[in-house]
């Protein structure tokens, strides 16, 4: 019975007003870029603003109608979505399976951390532009409020477990906790990490301790 209570307490069961276990949306991505304004202008013509096709679930950012190519020493990689709004420093984010196919060694970071990470070629309908760094596979993480990480008990950068349901689901860990006053919650895989494990859009994450 005391190892039973164990395990049941592992988990982190936050209850509505209905007490029902609240848990986290779940967002996929495939390989994307975001720009700087400079490669944004060098990509598509000086003075290029970026068009908005889609908004994205967190607050500010949406993909753009603009697609690039990415070449690496090894291959290509065609119709990589751009996202917006521009950034202060270019940065590639691709899957797992691309590394292969670009000839690259991109090791797996938090978003902006892409000191002494590989570099790519990026050709768009005016310019190409090399990369020497930025090129990275996105570590796994929860975007969340304050408000959220008060709720779910857990702390920015904090590292844990994620329980996925379905035929094929499990655990994945070494997930990272994001917080932020601007960040919606959800929780964001690549679509490989979601593809093992039979997952949607429209599946929903706990966090265990």
């Amino acid at each position: 019975m005391a190892e039973y209570k164990e395990l049941v307490n592992m988990f982190i069961q936050v209850l509505d007003e209905d007490n029902k276990i609240s848990s986290i949306p779940l967002g996929i991505s495939n390989r994307h870029i975001h720009l700087s304004q400079n490669d944004i202008e060098c990509l598509f013509g000086e003075g290029y603003e970026l068009t908005r096709l889609k908004d994205l679930s967190q607050p500010g950012q949406y993909a753009c109608k603009e697609t690039v190519l990415i070449a690496g020493p090894r291959g290509v990689i065609e119709k990589v979505r751009v996202l917006g709004p521009a950034r202060l420093a270019t940065q590639v984010e691709i899957v797992s399976g691309d590394c292969f196919k670009l000839g690259i060694q991109a090791p797996v970071r938090q978003s902006g951390d892409i000191e002494n990470t590989p570099g790519l070629t990026i050709i768009g309908s005016k310019g190409t532009v090399v990369l020497e760094k930025g090129t990275i596979i996105a570590q796994r993480h929860i975007h969340m409020t304050p408000q959220d990480a008060q709720r779910f008990q857990v702390s920015d950068n904090q590292i844990v477990q994620l329980k996925l349901s379905g035929l094929r689901g499990g655990i994945y860990d070494n997930v990272v906790v994001r917080v932020d006053e601007n960040f919606q919650l959800e929780c964001h895989l690549d679509t490989e990490e979601a593809n093992a494990m039979g997952l949607t859009s429209k599946s929903e994450v706990s966090i265990i301790r």
